[in-house]
């Protein structure tokens, strides 16, 4: 298992399926947000950065910047589902600027924006577990070779974190096993 100060291998390719995946999770949440604050935009562009990237785009200041915003609107949120909602969304945008190193902390970069999504789903389902139990199967079924391959360079998802990060580690296990 590598030490919190290895570097890893990060290809780009692995960078762009990784971002990709992560607005794909977080565009399942996004209504949610846009039900509590429809004229905010910054989630869904942070979302379109992030997926502009995965389809090839420049990695640039701008694509930071909206991940930037996608946090400052959840900041704003009314419920705590939109909360979590732009919080995917920011991680999405974020995805994009995963480091080469093995740290545990990354595995949020990696799987954040599906764990914030499942929260939000949860969470605007009043807490029915059987939609958390959906959100995260989804998560798990549709995440591309280039997530679990990353995965595997990195140390296990951290503790902490309350519920989302509680998400973050089963995704973590799941996706290894």
């Amino acid at each position: 298992m590598p030490t919190e100060s290895d570097k890893i291998e990060l290809r780009e390719h692995e960078l762009r399926e990784i971002a990709g995946y992560a607005a794909d999770c977080a565009r399942r949440a996004l209504s949610i947000f846009e039900q509590s604050l429809p004229t905010d935009t910054r989630p869904r562009d942070a979302i379109d950065a992030a997926d502009a990237f995965a389809g090839g785009g420049r990695r640039t200041g701008a694509l930071r910047q909206s991940a930037w915003a996608a946090y400052r609107a959840a900041q704003e949120a009314a419920t705590p589902a939109a909360v979590d909602a732009a919080q995917a969304a920011s991680h999405a945008a974020a995805a994009a600027y995963l480091h080469p190193r093995a740290s545990a902390h990354q595995v949020k970069h990696i799987l954040g924006a599906a764990a914030h999504a499942a929260r939000a789903e949860e969470l605007a389902a009043a807490e029915d577990r059987s939609v958390t139990a959906g959100a995260l199967a989804w998560a798990r079924q549709h995440a591309p070779t280039a997530v679990t391959a990353v995965l595997g360079r990195l140390p296990a998802a951290p503790p902490g974190g309350g519920r989302v990060g509680e998400f973050i580690r089963d995704l973590d296990a799941a996706l290894r096993a």
